[in-house]
């Protein structure tokens, strides 16, 4: 059997790994495949700070468009 060997480092150290690799921490572990845009993480963030009336005029507008280009992919 081959050996396996644990890695422990701190949040300050994992931040950082995140940060220049820009990646999730998801990412970096093998959790996902997905690598996210840092862009689009930051809008998440500030979509998320909205008052929750105009949270749901964004998702709208998103949802929206996000149909709209499915269709448009299909024809």
């Amino acid at each position: 059997a081959k050996p396996t060997m644990e890695v422990r480092c701190s949040i300050e150290v994992t931040s950082q790994l995140v940060e220049t690799q820009e990646a999730s921490l998801d990412y970096l572990v093998g959790s996902t495949d997905i690598l996210l845009d840092k862009n689009i993480i930051s809008k998440i963030l500030d979509i998320q700070k909205l008052k929750e009336n105009d949270r749901q005029h964004v998702f709208a507008l998103l949802d929206a468009f996000l149909k709209q280009t499915k269709l448009q992919s299909i024809l």
